[in-house]
């Protein structure tokens, strides 16, 4: 398995990190708004929103904010243990790059879903959350891998994929068809459908339920509204499919974040 050292969500304009050479981890980072800088080995590195980075355990490197620029990104480092490093986990070829990997990720909400899932899972010191940390890093590194393999697609086509995210992110208390995706791009729903799960790494249907997932738990925690409501409003007709979606995607029920709820909404 990956045993997680420790996992973070740097926020603002403050922020300083090096490598501690007497316990030494990988890290893989994803930033989510604005720009920082890592040095590695000696060579600068700039982070941009979508950027990922994965640093090897082997090198030395320091990291911090850029001046005045607020950024915000997750990092979860982590060890290969001695039952990875033998089995087919240390295979991946991403652990293997030295001193750092990089790359702009085309699954930007995959991903920044799997790296907040590990934060909760770790943070919120939830039942066997190690566990399910390590399983939900294990994913994303298989989902790196796999988007380098396939290489950086045309600006052409990420342009594309986007308008068609930004599709779904508008209009996702609908129904989001490939005819719809097809129509915004002007291509042919066939097209549009399997553009769109090449770049993002989910089909339309795995995206609208993400995307309307999410509304639902900001409106779980911060609105009066029942669960059943919620559901309606999100756009699920049957409240027990809503529930069993909800479940299946955050491992918690609507009711366990209802709970949460601050004083703002009453």
């Amino acid at each position: 398995m990956l045993p997680i050292v420790s996992v973070r969500q740097d926020k603002g304009t403050r922020w300083f990190a090096e490598q501690d050479s007497s316990s030494p981890a990988l890290s893989l980072v994803l930033v989510s708004y604005g720009s920082c800088v890592y040095w590695i080995e000696g060579q600068k590195v700039v982070l941009d929103k979508s950027d990922m980075l994965l640093i090897s355990d082997r090198a030395s490197f320091y990291g911090k904010s850029i001046p005045t620029l607020a950024h915000e990104k997750y990092v979860i480092a982590f060890r290969l243990s001695e039952a990875a490093t033998g089995s087919s986990v240390s295979q991946l070829p991403i652990l293997n790059g030295y001193p750092y990997v990089k790359w702009r990720t085309g699954l930007y909400d995959l991903m920044i879903d799997r790296f907040k899932a590990v934060f909760e899972q770790t943070a919120e010191s939830l039942p066997y959350g190690n566990l399910m940390g390590q399983a939900l890093l294990l994913e994303a590194l298989v989902h790196a891998n796999r988007e380098l393999d396939r290489h950086r697609l045309p600006d052409d086509k990420l342009r594309l994929a986007e308008t068609m995210r930004s599709y779904i992110q508008l209009h996702h208390r609908r129904q989001v068809t490939k005819e719809h995706l097809g129509q915004a791009i002007g291509k042919s729903p066939n097209y549009a459908a399997t553009l769109y799960k090449s770049v993002t790494g989910q089909t339309i249907g795995e995206s609208v339920h993400a995307a309307r997932i999410k509304t639902a738990q900001y409106m779980l925690r911060h609105s009066l509204l029942t669960a059943g409501e919620i559901a309606a409003y999100v756009g699920y007709s049957d409240a027990s499919y809503f529930y069993r979606v909800f479940k299946r995607q955050t491992g918690r029920t609507p009711a366990e974040l209802m709970v949460e709820r601050d004083g703002s909404a009453f």
